[in-house]
């Protein structure tokens, strides 16, 4: 403060700071620049007052408007969901099987299933539903439990082998070699049989040997013509489609030490809305069978049939 002069060139007062024979003219602040700093100290106090802006321990000062973006998030989902609320009411309404593909109501139950599949299925079935080894690919045409929309939609609300419902898929296949119902050669020659039957292997004599084992043991399942029954779960052995591989040493480990792989029970975890959804969705990939009435008997056309 004492070396504090009036600087003869300026007029100005000096702030009392030299450096190497430099010194600082204490000149006043823009006007501008003033009243704008109070300006943007007015605005921040008002800011504070109006919207949530102090935290405390628990939470936060809510404003004098009640505002938040929590709150501003939640009324934008409410009305977006009361804009779709027709339609996730005509979903409801609507049989499955009647839900005409090509329709309006079909494409938009496509694409809300399309969302669902994303967010709970990618992680087993691939975000293309391709598949992966012990989870099937769901655009082809190869149904272990049926492939209309109908029986889809049972098959993703009860799972398979899923341990917490009781109308689950369950089918059981067993450990032919582990369990010593067949010995290694055994298992060996029917591995050879089932390739041969997708042209995977040639029809030698370990396959024609196979043939009579598989006749034997496999057949009360998959058929004498090897086609899978769906009654069972058995899948057709003579495409080309395998949920664990196709190669000899994979088919014998298959034979070997039986595979039971485990959908969840989506009932218990998705509405049945979105089930729906996500069946018509999986439907439309490719694979989707249609929907196949069963037969009307004299006895109900009459309305004496029984219960």
């Amino acid at each position: 403060m004492a070396n504090k002069r009036i600087d003869e060139p300026t007029g100005v007062e000096t702030v009392g700071h030299e450096w190497d024979g430099i010194e600082e003219l204490n000149n006043p602040l823009p006007r501008w620049w003033v009243w704008t700093t109070y300006l943007t100290i007015i605005f921040a106090i008002g800011y504070m007052i109006v919207y949530p802006a102090i935290p405390l321990l628990h939470s936060g000062t809510e404003g004098l408007w009640g505002w938040s973006s929590r709150g501003q998030l939640a009324a934008e989902l409410k009305a977006a969901n009361e804009a779709k609320g027709e339609t996730l009411a005509a979903i409801a309404a609507a049989p499955i099987e009647t839900i005409a593909p090509g329709s309006d109501l079909y494409n938009k139950a496509v694409a809300g299933g399309r969302a669902a599949f994303r967010q709970n299925c990618v992680q087993c079935h691939g975000a293309g539903a391709a598949g992966n080894p012990g989870y099937p690919s769901l655009k082809d045409d190869d149904w272990l439990w049926g492939g209309n929309a109908q029986e889809i939609e049972t098959t993703i609300t009860h799972g398979i082998r899923s341990p917490d419902d009781a109308a689950t898929r369950s089918s059981l296949m067993p450990s032919f070699g582990r369990d010593g119902i067949l010995t290694p050669a055994q298992v060996n020659d029917v591995a050879s049989y089932v390739l041969s039957l997708s042209g995977k292997a040639p029809n030698d004599a370990a396959a024609q040997s196979g043939a009579a084992i598989f006749t034997a043991n496999c057949a009360v399942c998959h058929g004498n013509d090897a086609k899978g029954s769906r009654a069972f779960g058995a899948p057709n052995l003579t495409d080309a489609v395998w949920l664990y591989g196709g190669s000899h040493d994979k088919v014998v480990a298959s034979v070997t030490n039986a595979h039971a792989g485990v959908m969840p029970a989506w009932g218990a975890k998705l509405d049945p809305v979105t089930i729906k959804m996500l069946a018509l969705y999986v439907h439309s990939l490719g694979g989707g069978e249609d929907f196949v009435e069963a037969p009307t008997t004299p006895a109900a056309e009459s309305g004496n049939a029984q219960p």
